[in-house]
This record gives C-alpha cells, sequence and structure tokens, in this order.
C-alpha cells in the first residue's frame, strides 16, 4: 500500500515502518478446505446439524459448552434452529469438521472479526465433540484455518479465549501463537464477567511455523500404534531456531 501523499513525519512524531507489496486480502469464500486427516466444510445446518448434535451426546455434562457465549443446546431443534441463525452469516464464517477416520462431522471452528483493511482475521467458535478432541484432525484443522488465513493475504492471524479457559491458552502456544495480554473486563458472558486472553501469529512468523506443521502431520511422524514421534512443539522450536 503507498503512503499518504500528504504525510510527513520526523524523529520527533515516529511511526511504523511501510507496509510496502501488500494488497487488501479478500474475504474468506465459502469453500471446502482439504486435509489429510480432516476436511473442513461450510457449514450448512440442515448438512450437519444432525451430526454436530449427535456428537455433542457424547459429552452429557455439557463442559464443553462453559466458556462459549451460548450453549448447551438441551434438544436437537433447539440446536438445529440456532444454527440457522447464528451460523450462516459470513461473520462469523462457520465451518464443520469432518474427521476422516469417523466419517462425520463432529466439530465446529470459524473466522469471525474479519477485517480485511486491517489484514487481520480471528480464528475462533471452537467447539471440538469428545471424539474429536485431542486428536491429529483436531490440530489439522486448526492448521488449515490458519494457512488458509495467510495464504488469502491476512497478515495477522488472531485467537483469543476466556482467561479462566485454561485448556484454549495451551492449545495456542502450542499452535505457536504468542501471547500478547488480557483484556480486563472485556465482555460479559453468560452473566458473568470475562478477561479475555489475546494471541497473534503474524506473517512473518508463519513460514517456519507451517513447516513444522506439516513436518508433524506428515504420515512419518507417526508410528504403527498412531503415537507421535515428534511433538509438534518440538519442531516449532526447531524451525524457529534459537532465540536471540
Amino acid at each position: 500500500m503507498a503512503p499518504h501523499p500528504h504525510f510527513a513525519s520526523d524523529e520527533s512524531q515516529p511511526v511504523g515502518p511501510l507496509v510496502s507489496g501488500w494488497q487488501i486480502p479478500p474475504w474468506p469464500e465459502r469453500i471446502t478446505l482439504q486435509g489429510r486427516t480432516c476436511r473442513l466444510e461450510p457449514l450448512v445446518p440442515e448438512a450437519h446439524g444432525d451430526e454436530l448434535f449427535a456428537s455433542q451426546a457424547d459429552d452429557p455434562t455439557g463442559r464443553h459448552w462453559t466458556w462459549l457465549p451460548y450453549g448447551p443446546f438441551l434438544s436437537r431443534p433447539t440446536y438445529l434452529q440456532w444454527l440457522r441463525e447464528f451460523t450462516q452469516g459470513n461473520d462469523p464464517l462457520f465451518y464443520a469438521i469432518r474427521p476422516t477416520d469417523l466419517g462425520r462431522a463432529c466439530g465446529a471452528c470459524a473466522y469471525l472479526r474479519i477485517t480485511p483493511t486491517a489484514g487481520t482475521i480471528e480464528l475462533g467458535h471452537i467447539n471440538l465433540g469428545p471424539r474429536l478432541q485431542q486428536t491429529v484432525a483436531a490440530t489439522e484443522a486448526l492448521f488449515l484455518m490458519i494457512q488458509q488465513g495467510f495464504a488469502l493475504g491476512y497478515r495477522r492471524v488472531e485467537w483469543k479465549c476466556d482467561t479462566h479457559n485454561a485448556p484454549s491458552r495451551r492449545a495456542a502456544h502450542r499452535l505457536g501463537f504468542t501471547f500478547e495480554g488480557i483484556f480486563r473486563q472485556a465482555q460479559v458472558v453468560k452473566g458473568r464477567n470475562r478477561d479475555t486472553a489475546w494471541f497473534s501469529i503474524i506473517d512473518a512468523e508463519w513460514p517456519p511455523l507451517q513447516s513444522a506443521f506439516r513436518a508433524w502431520l506428515a504420515p512419518g511422524n507417526f508410528d504403527a500404534a498412531g503415537q507421535q514421534r515428534h511433538r509438534l512443539a518440538e519442531l516449532i522450536a526447531r524451525e524457529r531456531g534459537p532465540v536471540t
């Protein structure tokens, strides 16, 4: 992007570096993202609703809804109606996660706070059914979302969560996001205060992270029992190199 023709500054008014060669990215399209262990499909209530609702039944306690601003849903009609009303817009832009081994949708995620003029896009509304949690497919689904954001030309992919949501904070660190701080009293969710933890990956950080993800996801990284040979954190550290 070119600098403003009438903009001038000197040492008394420092400004950031010019962003040369960058173009405002397009809005994400409703396209399928295909991986080795899963497929992300634009969420369609009539196509995915029954499978998604069934996957939630694997957790009768409803604990995975705790930090989401909606749910749990006690009946299929209520859940399907919520899907129709909340998941069909362009922001948030929802995907259903279909693991290859299970063959049915058992999780969802979304792009949100999509701001092409700033080059920022957030990954959120992550809701994984119990059979999808802590699987290779779950990691690959999030990788596909991050990868697509940068492939479209976004400069920054964000991750935000309730400060009390320890699993989400651990996931952000594992996926290579950098912790940026806490927004205090950011929201009221289900009648309770929410302080929000902010994380991000920026475009300059993505190439080594992408290489680490691809190495981790490669079939050769898993033994005959499906156990990983190298942890993702180990591969990320190797690709990033020594901290200076």
